[in-house]
């Protein structure tokens, strides 16, 4: 059967089905929505931008460092005999001249009573040779002795006082001894535990002399070692501060200096020895403790930058900036060490370059960027926020337009 228009039925049925869809479909595509951007392209990435700004910062050299008790005295014993008494508690603080061990005076004190009692010998001696010295001398004017009897009287008379002198230095010396079985502190401090208990037998010539440590911990000592370019920076620069950073990174409060620096350069390391000293209030560090030092040399003119958006790369770090034309573009920089929370960049920035400080992840280069509206903004401002624009300027143009 063939139709008026001289198709076969089929034909026409078919035709009209696809006229159909295709009308359908026209009927369901959308339009794109005014506004956005042409091609289908992402919009611009909000982010938070730092402007750089130079600044006086200081240079600086952070190293591993020691600490050392400004004094660390042993205490020993100068004398033998039984180790009585401990007087102080271990690990507490004692003053100079702080009694702290005591040994059994008994022995000292009757050394000392034979000595007082050979001085009173010595002396009735001495007394005696005086005495019969001036009686033979008148004898010899008399001519009633000869002279050497009176020569042997006089000798006998100087005998008597070198006898009496050693005996009062034997009885100074049993003396001493005996102040030697009460042991003090030589210097204020901090003691350390007792090395000897009570009853222990002590000797000044065996390592059982050795009763105890006493630290001074405040101030302290702090030792390092440089290597020669950074000695050379640390000699020549003025102030040449010292400081300790806690476990958190952050410079303690206490500021010391450099009182020692080294004139010979290690041979094996190729490094000279520095030594600092540090005020400790409170014992906030403790002698043979491990900690990083921050030597201070000088000034220089640089940018702070927060620590997260610098990044590092197959060429080193680089921080992300917005361009003049809205895009985000890698910039490579020179670090330095960190100051607090920032990093110092040393170079590849410029005054008044926009550094992006968040959304780093999703950044490429030459992607569109635009200022992140301030914390409580308006999704009406923030929709009206252009690159290089604040906020409330483009809410500002955008009510002039609905005018």
């Amino acid at each position: 059967m063939v139709s008026m228009f001289g198709a076969p039925p089929r034909a026409v049925a078919l035709s009209c089905v696809i006229a159909s869809v295709s009308l359908f479909s026209g009927c369901n595509r959308q339009a794109p929505p005014a506004g956005g951007p042409p091609g289908g392209a992402m919009p611009p990435m909000a982010v938070t931008l730092l402007t750089a700004e130079p600044r006086q910062v200081p240079v600086t050299i952070d190293v591993v460092a020691t600490l050392e008790g400004l004094r660390e005295v042993e205490v020993r014993s100068r004398v033998t005999g039984t180790l009585q008494q401990q007087l102080y508690k271990d690990g507490e603080t004692v003053k100079a001249g702080t009694p702290m061990f005591r040994i059994d005076r008994a022995p000292f004190e009757i050394t000392v009573d034979s000595a007082r009692a050979a001085v009173a010998q010595a002396e009735a001696r001495a007394e005696q040779a005086r005495r019969e010295t001036t009686r033979l001398a008148a004898l010899v004017a008399d001519r009633a002795i000869s002279q050497r009897e009176a020569d042997d009287a006089a000798t006998g008379a100087r005998t008597a006082d070198a006898a009496l002198l050693a005996a009062r230095a034997q009885l100074r010396d049993a003396q001493l001894n005996l102040g030697y079985a009460e042991i003090s502190a030589p210097i204020a401090g901090i003691a350390q535990r007792a090395q000897r208990s009570v009853g222990s037998l002590v000797s000044p010539s065996a390592d059982s002399g050795l009763l105890t440590t006493i630290v001074q911990i405040d101030p302290l000592y702090v030792r390092f070692a440089l290597s020669e370019t950074e000695a050379a920076l640390v000699r020549g620069g003025k102030g040449r501060q010292v400081r300790l950073l806690g476990p958190d990174g952050q410079p303690a409060a206490q500021v010391g200096r450099l009182d020692f620096t080294g004139s010979v350069v290690d041979a094996r390391l190729g490094t000279v020895q520095m030594r600092a000293e540090i005020a400790n209030p409170g014992g906030q560090w403790l002698p043979g403790q491990f900690v990083r030092a921050q030597i201070v040399t000088g000034e220089q003119q640089a940018f702070l930058v927060p620590q997260a958006a610098v990044q590092s790369g197959d060429q080193g770090r680089f921080v992300w900036v917005m361009g003049a034309d809205g895009k985000a573009a890698p910039r490579p920089v020179q670090a330095g060490p960190w100051q607090g929370r920032d990093w110092v960049i040393r170079s590849g920035l410029n005054a008044g370059d926009k550094i992006i400080t968040d959304n780093l992840l999703k950044l490429r280069p030459g992607a569109p960027v635009q200022p992140a509206p301030p914390p409580g903004a308006g999704r009406g401002a923030a929709s009206a926020a252009t690159p290089g624009v604040a906020p409330a300027a483009a809410s500002s143009a955008a009510s002039a337009a609905s005018k």
